[in-house]
């Protein structure tokens, strides 16, 4: 690499974080991390019009939320601030006056009324309008009128846009790191609107003078921006400026049929599609930390949507990512998403944290239903039941048993309890009574040396000896339920049990 990796996410704060921006933030920050460089953001909100109060604030705190923060942002770290677009505006007019002084940009008093009018005329002829070489000469900017006519138009208030003036007859040959070499006809390629009559820039203006300035070395962002490449490359060079390297992700797709993943696939198949929840008038959208998703789990599914190291691994921490990561194998095409999968792999981190982790996560589920409990109890219910969760929010559907007696019992599992288990039942709590070495290990010796003797079948004892204790034939090791509740609690619900099935 010729010059310091220095990356950028840069998001508009139109409204929450879709999950594929946060893949992009994230392949941003791996790509910097792995070459010792920086990933900074930079909130583009030069569209007033689609300014959202709590947009900007909701997108640190999903990167943080997440531990890809940037190193240079609005407030920090500004050695190329502002960092905010709307707070650079006043310097984009210098460089559209430099476009069109260099002759790459002209001005253009075009009313949308009469655009409209020569976009039906075309119609009408069966062509599409484009504002291009084709017709730019005939139209109403500065080309058509004298020097003279264009400053007093200006001096009387007219409205006008800066349109960038596209090379004719000539074929780009660009390279893109993920796609290879893309050639572009510039015939083909409007004439795009850079500055605003209201003084403020377009996106395509304001992202290669920001980009520019804050010495972006590499600009890694979806392939829906594919179509402004020969733009912003011509861009380059008609300031004279060296242009960053380019790679264009994939799209991440629907889970089923075509398509880019929408909030609406979201909505419809019961998972987010942000990564914080986001609140509107019209209702809440859920999102991945309120779902109970770690976020180690998110980066993790997020990062190989469109990527692998080339190897089966499929749990990596950020730190493995970032030394793994290669933009060259990033895919062309687009990934899809699997809700399953994300659900699996959130699965994979709950069964590595701690016991004593988990349980700190679960105790205010706890709390609010006015169960208090030892700590070291409680991590020893979480090691029995961790293995069948996804998220700690199933914890209590997993252990309620360990918490409150059951008050029902499964139909299909009551067919378990036969004319003799009663008093098999009655004999087995006289049994338990006589332990007072009330451990696991202890009372599964007793328990299953009485059975041999008598000669009893193990279903016979076990299944209704569980539904007695559970409520259902589920739940983990017996003797270790047994264990947990304690002795006094085991036969108070063997007798519950006798009494009701």
């Amino acid at each position: 690499m010729s010059r310091p990796v220095r990356v950028r996410f840069a998001p508009s704060p139109t409204g929450p974080l879709h999950i594929g921006g946060v893949r992009t933030a994230l392949f941003n920050y791996l790509f910097a991390k792995k070459h010792g460089g920086v990933f900074y953001l930079r909130i583009e909100d030069t569209d007033q019009n689609r300014f959202v109060p709590g947009a900007e604030e909701y997108i640190f705190e999903a990167l943080e939320w997440l531990g890809i923060s940037p190193s240079e942002t609005v407030g920090k770290n500004e050695k190329f601030g502002p960092y905010r677009q709307s707070e650079r505006e006043t310097m984009y007019r210098e460089y559209a006056d430099r476009l069109i002084a260099s002759g790459n940009a002209y001005i253009a008093f075009d009313t949308p009324e009469a655009l409209d009018a020569h976009r039906k005329d075309h119609e009408a002829n069966g062509k599409t309008f484009i504002y291009n070489h084709h017709n730019r000469e005939k139209l109403d900017n500065s080309l058509t009128n004298s020097a003279e006519k264009v400053l007093e138009r200006i001096a009387s208030g007219e409205d006008y846009v800066v349109r960038f003036k596209t090379p004719v007859d000539e074929v780009l040959h660009l390279k893109d790191i993920i796609r290879g070499e893309i050639k572009f006809d510039t015939n083909l390629l409007d004439d795009k609107v850079l500055f605003k009559s209201d003084g403020m820039p377009t996106y395509h203006l304001a992202n290669i003078v920001d980009d520019h300035l804050m010495e972006t070395s590499h600009v890694i962002r979806g392939e829906e921006w594919l179509p402004s490449l020969p733009l912003h490359v011509l861009l380059y060079r008609a300031f004279g400026w060296e242009a960053p390297e380019f790679a264009h992700l994939p799209l991440i797709l629907k889970p089923i049929g075509n398509g880019k993943l929408s909030k609406r696939d979201g909505d419809k198949m019961g998972f987010p599609v942000f990564p914080l929840e986001w609140q509107t008038e019209e209702g809440v959208s859920s999102g991945y930390r309120e779902k109970g998703f770690f976020p180690e789990a998110v980066v993790n599914f997020l990062a190989l949507l469109g990527w692998n190291d080339g190897s089966e691994k499929e749990l990596f921490s950020l730190e493995e990512l970032a030394q793994s990561f290669d933009l060259n194998r990033v895919h062309k095409a687009g990934a899809k998403f699997d809700p399953e999968k994300n659900k699996w792999f959130n699965h994979q981190y709950l069964i590595t944290k701690s016991d004593e982790e988990l349980s700190q996560l679960f105790a205010p589920a706890l709390s609010e239903k006015g169960i208090s409990i030892d700590a070291s109890k409680l991590a020893k219910i979480v090691s029995l039941i961790k293995e069948r969760a996804h998220f700690v929010s199933e914890f209590w559907e997993l252990s309620d048993y360990f918490f409150e007696a059951p008050t029902l019992y499964d139909e299909k599992a009551a067919k378990n309890w036969k004319e003799e288990t009663p008093a098999l039942m009655s004999d087995l709590f006289q049994l338990l009574e006589n332990i007072d070495d009330f451990s696991s290990s202890n009372v599964e010796t007793i328990v299953k040396d009485w059975m041999a003797q008598n000669e009893i079948g193990m279903g016979k004892v076990m299944q209704p000896l569980r539904l007695s204790l559970v409520g259902a034939l589920k739940g983990p090791h017996l003797f270790d339920i047994m264990e947990l509740i304690g002795k006094e609690e085991t036969i108070s619900r063997i007798k519950r049990a006798i009494a009701n099935l």
